[in-house]
């Protein structure tokens, strides 16, 4: 599965990629856009299926609205997401990528939904956070698993471009910067039948 977040229609290429049917399993219906997005928006935020040893899992994608784009309730549109989940498939391996500016936001939504999912994993911010942990309840949670890229850089874009910005406040055109790759990641472990999380790993991988 491929989770996306507010720059997912940059490139108009992937309106027509992502208009498959609901019941499909190819390529174009396992990237998913944000749920609480407009309705009629195409894609999907939900994707449900099955690994080969017979689990059910469920990967949800919601964007956060506190200094973001306009978009529905993410915590009412989890619910939603949930009952359908539980009327659909009865997944109980749940994961929820939040793409959010305010950690306040995805911390909330994670004690909000914990216990009710394997994970809320958040992402946006580019930032790695050192808050990974199992919340009481059995819901993995990180608030910003971090970018894979560049990390000599501006949140991935070439550093004397930003600075540029910041002492003019003029604008100018971004280049993706090229130092010091690194991809970040967060590993979970959890019980197949119950969905509860008992592991969650921070990964940093460099040259």
């Amino acid at each position: 599965m491929i989770t996306t977040g507010n720059h997912i229609w940059d490139k108009k290429d992937i309106f027509e990629y992502m208009a498959v049917p609901a019941d499909s399993h190819g390529r174009g219906r396992r990237i998913l856009r944000p749920a609480n997005y407009a309705v009629n928006t195409p894609g999907f935020g939900l994707y449900e299926g099955v690994l080969n040893d017979g689990t059910k899992y469920a990967v949800m994608n919601l964007q956060g609205r506190v200094f973001m784009n306009s978009c529905d309730d993410p915590f009412r549109k989890a619910d939603e997401l949930l009952d359908r989940v539980a009327k659909n498939s009865g997944a109980k391996v749940i994961l929820l990528d939040v793409h959010g500016e305010a950690t306040s936001e995805k911390v909330a939504l994670g004690w909000y939904l914990d216990g009710r999912i394997t994970a809320v994993l958040g992402t946006h911010t580019h930032i790695p956070t050192a808050d990974e942990r199992v919340l009481p309840g059995g819901t993995a949670f990180q608030t910003d698993v971090g970018m894979s890229g560049p990390y000599d850089s501006v949140i991935g874009v070439e550093t004397e471009l930003v600075l540029k910005k910041f002492l003019t406040g003029m604008p100018g055109k971004f280049e993706a910067a090229r130092g010091n790759p690194k991809m970040c990641a967060t590993l979970i472990g959890c019980d197949a039948v119950t969905g509860r999380a008992h592991h969650v790993q921070r990964i940093m991988l460099g040259e």
